[in-house]
């Protein structure tokens, strides 16, 4: 099984951006973490800041990978190109967030994505990317 996680602004910034509510982990080492548990998938990471490098990753992996776990952090709320492009491809997605998008402002309660996705895990820190993965078993 080939599973890629894919990640959006900011988040190269885990461990050190509002650990209050992003937690204290970099994503790097949480990610050797998964890794190490999941032997038997071979789990992709990538991460950009900018829009089109996650469209041209899902128009990359969308027809070849078993599933993409997607946390496209504050595109969520914005980008319709990455919503049509989670559309476009065959490759089932999951969309993640680590807090509670629905407890915080307004504006994250609303995701562009999540018509387009198999399912959406948020509020359960680094350890939504866990039960993503677990989804797809």
């Amino acid at each position: 099984m080939k599973l890629l996680i894919l990640n959006g602004p900011n988040l190269n910034l885990l461990g050190k951006r509002e650990p209050t509510i992003y937690g204290s982990e970099s994503f790097e080492a949480y990610f050797k973490t998964l890794q190490d548990k999941y032997t038997a998938i071979e789990l992709s990471y990538f991460q950009s800041n900018i829009e089109g490098e996650l469209i041209d990753k899902l128009h990359e992996v969308g027809f070849s990978f078993d599933g993409i776990i997607l946390n496209a952090a504050a595109y969520t709320h914005t980008s319709v190109g990455i919503a049509d492009a989670v559309k476009a491809i065959e490759t089932p997605v999951i969309e993640v967030h680590i807090s509670n998008v629905h407890a915080r402002e307004e504006f994250r309660h609303t995701s562009f994505i999540a018509p387009n996705v198999k399912g959406i895990i948020a509020g359960f820190g680094l350890k939504s990317y866990e039960l993503a993965i677990q989804s797809f078993l």
